[in-house]
Protein backbone atom coordinates (compact mmCIF):
# COMPACT_ATOMS: atom_id res chain seq x y z
CA UNK A 1 0.00 0.00 0.00
CA UNK A 2 1.20 3.52 -0.67
CA UNK A 3 2.58 5.72 2.08
CA UNK A 4 -0.08 7.77 3.82
CA UNK A 5 0.25 11.29 5.11
CA UNK A 6 1.06 12.01 8.75
CA UNK A 7 2.88 9.34 10.69
CA UNK A 8 2.03 6.31 8.54
CA UNK A 9 4.83 4.82 6.43
CA UNK A 10 4.07 1.15 5.67
CA UNK A 11 0.37 0.42 6.06
CA UNK A 12 -0.57 -3.27 5.89
CA UNK A 13 -3.91 -5.02 6.64
CA UNK A 14 -3.93 -6.90 9.95
CA UNK A 15 -4.06 -10.67 9.44
CA UNK A 16 -3.47 -13.72 11.62
CA UNK A 17 -1.27 -15.20 8.91
CA UNK A 18 1.10 -12.23 8.80
CA UNK A 19 0.83 -10.85 12.34
CA UNK A 20 0.11 -13.91 14.50
CA UNK A 21 3.23 -13.38 16.63
CA UNK A 22 3.13 -9.58 16.63
CA UNK A 23 2.83 -7.65 19.87
CA UNK A 24 2.65 -3.91 20.47
CA UNK A 25 4.83 -2.36 23.13
CA UNK A 26 3.69 1.23 23.40
CA UNK A 27 6.61 3.55 23.81
CA UNK A 28 6.48 6.35 26.33
CA UNK A 29 7.33 8.93 23.66
CA UNK A 30 5.50 10.33 20.63
CA UNK A 31 8.47 10.81 18.36
CA UNK A 32 6.40 9.61 15.39
CA UNK A 33 4.25 12.76 15.75
CA UNK A 34 7.15 15.19 15.98
CA UNK A 35 7.43 16.29 12.37
CA UNK A 36 4.07 17.88 11.65
CA UNK A 37 2.66 21.14 12.98
CA UNK A 38 -0.95 19.99 12.86
CA UNK A 39 -3.08 16.97 13.63
CA UNK A 40 -6.64 16.21 12.44
CA UNK A 41 -9.49 16.49 14.94
CA UNK A 42 -13.02 15.14 15.05
CA UNK A 43 -15.77 17.58 15.98
CA UNK A 44 -16.57 15.51 19.07
CA UNK A 45 -13.08 16.40 20.37
CA UNK A 46 -13.67 20.17 20.29
CA UNK A 47 -14.75 20.54 23.96
CA UNK A 48 -11.53 18.91 25.22
CA UNK A 49 -9.18 20.17 22.50
CA UNK A 50 -10.33 23.80 22.58
CA UNK A 51 -8.86 24.23 26.05
CA UNK A 52 -5.31 23.63 24.83
CA UNK A 53 -5.10 23.87 21.04
CA UNK A 54 -5.97 26.35 18.32
CA UNK A 55 -8.55 24.62 16.12
CA UNK A 56 -8.68 25.71 12.48
CA UNK A 57 -9.89 24.19 9.21
CA UNK A 58 -7.70 22.94 6.39
CA UNK A 59 -8.19 21.38 2.99
CA UNK A 60 -9.85 22.25 -0.30
CA UNK A 61 -13.48 22.76 -1.25
CA UNK A 62 -15.49 19.65 -0.47
CA UNK A 63 -12.66 18.15 1.59
CA UNK A 64 -12.29 20.48 4.57
CA UNK A 65 -11.40 19.08 7.99
CA UNK A 66 -10.64 20.59 11.41
CA UNK A 67 -7.06 20.38 12.67
CA UNK A 68 -5.21 21.37 15.82
CA UNK A 69 -2.19 23.63 15.36
CA UNK A 70 0.92 22.14 17.00
CA UNK A 71 3.70 24.45 15.81
CA UNK A 72 4.70 27.49 13.78
CA UNK A 73 6.91 25.62 11.31
CA UNK A 74 5.62 22.85 9.07
CA UNK A 75 7.94 20.19 10.49
CA UNK A 76 7.65 20.89 14.22
CA UNK A 77 5.39 19.82 17.06
CA UNK A 78 5.77 22.15 20.03
CA UNK A 79 3.48 19.96 22.13
CA UNK A 80 6.29 17.43 22.59
CA UNK A 81 8.86 17.95 25.33
CA UNK A 82 12.56 17.08 25.21
CA UNK A 83 11.73 13.43 25.95
CA UNK A 84 9.05 13.35 23.22
CA UNK A 85 6.30 13.05 25.82
CA UNK A 86 3.03 14.77 24.91
CA UNK A 87 2.95 18.03 26.85
CA UNK A 88 -0.80 18.57 27.12
CA UNK A 89 -3.65 17.09 29.11
CA UNK A 90 -5.60 16.08 26.01
CA UNK A 91 -4.00 13.95 23.29
CA UNK A 92 -5.96 13.99 19.99
CA UNK A 93 -7.59 10.72 18.98
CA UNK A 94 -5.68 10.69 15.67
CA UNK A 95 -2.47 10.39 17.70
CA UNK A 96 -3.90 7.80 20.10
CA UNK A 97 -5.14 5.72 17.18
CA UNK A 98 -1.66 5.29 15.71
CA UNK A 99 -0.28 2.80 14.60
CA UNK A 100 -3.76 1.51 13.66
CA UNK A 101 -5.83 2.89 10.80
CA UNK A 102 -8.64 1.91 8.45
CA UNK A 103 -8.09 1.56 4.73
CA UNK A 104 -11.03 1.56 2.32
CA UNK A 105 -11.70 0.20 -1.12
CA UNK A 106 -12.35 2.43 -4.12
CA UNK A 107 -16.07 2.93 -3.49
CA UNK A 108 -15.61 3.17 0.30
CA UNK A 109 -17.98 0.24 0.83
CA UNK A 110 -15.45 -1.80 2.80
CA UNK A 111 -13.01 -0.82 5.54
CA UNK A 112 -10.05 -2.92 6.62
CA UNK A 113 -8.11 -2.56 9.85
CA UNK A 114 -4.45 -1.90 9.12
CA UNK A 115 -1.26 -1.15 11.01
CA UNK A 116 1.88 0.81 10.26
CA UNK A 117 4.52 -1.90 10.32
CA UNK A 118 7.26 0.73 10.56
CA UNK A 119 6.21 1.73 14.07
CA UNK A 120 9.06 0.87 16.41
CA UNK A 121 6.76 -0.45 19.11
CA UNK A 122 6.13 -3.69 17.22
CA UNK A 123 7.96 -6.88 18.23
CA UNK A 124 7.67 -10.64 17.89
CA UNK A 125 8.97 -11.36 21.39
CA UNK A 126 5.69 -11.10 23.27
CA UNK A 127 6.45 -7.69 24.81
CA UNK A 128 3.30 -5.66 25.33
CA UNK A 129 -0.09 -6.53 23.85
CA UNK A 130 -0.46 -9.42 21.39
CA UNK A 131 -2.74 -9.02 18.36
CA UNK A 132 -3.62 -12.72 18.17
CA UNK A 133 -3.66 -15.60 20.64
CA UNK A 134 -2.02 -19.01 20.20
CA UNK A 135 -5.03 -20.20 18.17
CA UNK A 136 -4.79 -17.29 15.73
CA UNK A 137 -7.89 -15.60 17.16
CA UNK A 138 -8.12 -11.90 17.87
CA UNK A 139 -7.12 -10.95 21.41
CA UNK A 140 -9.30 -8.71 23.57
CA UNK A 141 -6.74 -5.99 22.96
CA UNK A 142 -7.18 -6.20 19.19
CA UNK A 143 -10.98 -6.33 19.55
CA UNK A 144 -10.96 -3.23 21.74
CA UNK A 145 -8.63 -1.48 19.31
CA UNK A 146 -10.96 -2.31 16.42
CA UNK A 147 -13.87 -0.82 18.38
CA UNK A 148 -11.86 2.34 19.02
CA UNK A 149 -10.91 2.73 15.35
CA UNK A 150 -14.51 2.10 14.30
CA UNK A 151 -15.69 4.78 16.73
CA UNK A 152 -13.07 7.16 15.35
CA UNK A 153 -14.27 6.46 11.81
CA UNK A 154 -17.88 7.23 12.77
CA UNK A 155 -16.77 10.48 14.39
CA UNK A 156 -14.78 11.33 11.26
CA UNK A 157 -17.84 10.83 9.05
CA UNK A 158 -19.94 13.08 11.31
CA UNK A 159 -17.16 15.67 11.24
CA UNK A 160 -17.17 15.64 7.45
CA UNK A 161 -20.92 16.36 7.50
CA UNK A 162 -20.28 19.26 9.92
CA UNK A 163 -17.63 20.73 7.61
CA UNK A 164 -19.89 20.39 4.58
CA UNK A 165 -22.51 22.40 6.44
CA UNK A 166 -19.96 25.13 7.20
CA UNK A 167 -19.17 25.31 3.49
CA UNK A 168 -22.82 25.29 2.49
CA UNK A 169 -23.48 28.21 4.84
CA UNK A 170 -20.40 30.00 3.46
CA UNK A 171 -19.02 30.53 6.97
CA UNK A 172 -15.34 29.74 6.36
CA UNK A 173 -12.82 32.42 5.52
CA UNK A 174 -9.08 32.31 4.81
CA UNK A 175 -6.97 32.79 7.92
CA UNK A 176 -3.40 33.99 8.51
CA UNK A 177 -1.53 34.46 11.78
CA UNK A 178 1.76 36.35 11.90
CA UNK A 179 4.32 36.26 14.70
CA UNK A 180 7.66 37.79 15.60
CA UNK A 181 9.88 35.16 17.21
CA UNK A 182 12.37 35.82 20.04
CA UNK A 183 15.18 35.48 17.49
CA UNK A 184 13.70 38.39 15.56
CA UNK A 185 12.62 36.07 12.77
CA UNK A 186 9.12 36.57 11.45
CA UNK A 187 6.84 33.55 11.10
CA UNK A 188 3.35 33.08 9.80
CA UNK A 189 0.73 30.38 9.59
CA UNK A 190 -1.19 30.33 6.33
CA UNK A 191 -3.33 27.93 4.36
CA UNK A 192 -5.93 27.59 7.08
CA UNK A 193 -9.51 28.73 7.44
CA UNK A 194 -11.66 29.95 10.31
CA UNK A 195 -15.34 30.70 10.80
CA UNK A 196 -16.25 34.31 10.03
CA UNK A 197 -17.92 35.71 13.16
CA UNK A 198 -19.88 38.32 11.23
CA UNK A 199 -21.28 35.78 8.78
CA UNK A 200 -22.22 33.48 11.67
CA UNK A 201 -23.98 36.29 13.52
CA UNK A 202 -25.83 37.26 10.33
CA UNK A 203 -27.47 33.86 9.88
CA UNK A 204 -31.29 33.86 10.13
CA UNK A 205 -32.73 33.10 13.56
CA UNK A 206 -34.29 29.82 12.47
CA UNK A 207 -30.95 28.61 11.08
CA UNK A 208 -29.14 29.56 14.30
CA UNK A 209 -31.82 27.73 16.29
CA UNK A 210 -31.33 24.67 14.11
CA UNK A 211 -27.57 24.77 14.64
CA UNK A 212 -28.03 25.21 18.37
CA UNK A 213 -30.38 22.24 18.59
CA UNK A 214 -27.96 19.98 16.72
CA UNK A 215 -25.01 21.05 18.89
CA UNK A 216 -23.16 22.42 15.87
CA UNK A 217 -23.39 26.02 17.04
CA UNK A 218 -21.50 25.07 20.20
CA UNK A 219 -18.79 23.45 18.07
CA UNK A 220 -18.48 26.67 16.06
CA UNK A 221 -18.00 28.84 19.11
CA UNK A 222 -15.55 26.38 20.66
CA UNK A 223 -13.50 26.70 17.47
CA UNK A 224 -13.61 30.51 17.64
CA UNK A 225 -12.68 30.53 21.32
CA UNK A 226 -9.79 28.15 20.66
CA UNK A 227 -8.08 30.64 18.33
CA UNK A 228 -6.79 32.40 21.44
CA UNK A 229 -4.56 29.35 21.92
CA UNK A 230 -2.38 30.54 19.05
CA UNK A 231 -0.68 32.53 21.79
CA UNK A 232 0.10 29.26 23.56
CA UNK A 233 1.88 28.06 20.44
CA UNK A 234 3.91 31.27 20.35
CA UNK A 235 4.86 30.89 24.02
CA UNK A 236 5.84 27.26 23.47
CA UNK A 237 8.02 28.36 20.57
CA UNK A 238 9.62 31.04 22.76
CA UNK A 239 10.40 28.49 25.47
CA UNK A 240 11.82 26.15 22.85
CA UNK A 241 14.09 28.82 21.33
CA UNK A 242 15.32 29.99 24.72
CA UNK A 243 15.93 26.43 25.89
CA UNK A 244 13.48 26.76 28.76
CA UNK A 245 12.09 23.66 30.47
CA UNK A 246 8.75 25.34 31.00
CA UNK A 247 6.54 28.01 29.54
CA UNK A 248 4.08 30.43 31.10
CA UNK A 249 0.37 30.20 30.46
CA UNK A 250 -1.01 33.17 28.49
CA UNK A 251 -3.04 35.61 30.55
CA UNK A 252 -6.47 36.93 29.69
CA UNK A 253 -5.24 40.54 29.56
CA UNK A 254 -2.55 39.84 26.96
CA UNK A 255 -2.24 42.40 24.20
CA UNK A 256 -1.28 39.69 21.71
CA UNK A 257 -4.24 38.83 19.48
CA UNK A 258 -4.23 36.21 16.72
CA UNK A 259 -4.93 37.59 13.28
CA UNK A 260 -7.59 35.96 11.14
Amino acid sequence: MTKQSLYYEQVVPVSAQRHRDWALEHRTDFEFAGHSNFVPLAAVEFPAAAAEYAIVFAGSEGAVNPVAILGLKSDENLYLDEKNSWDAKYIPAFVRRYPFVFSKNEDASKFTLCIDEKYQGWNQDGRGKNLFDSNGERTEYLKNTLNFVQSYQRDFIRTQAFCRKLEALDLLTTMAARFKLPSGEKAQLTGFMAIDREKLAALPGDKLAELAKSGELEMMYLHLQSLRNLERVLLRNKANELGSDSWNEPTDNSSEKPMH
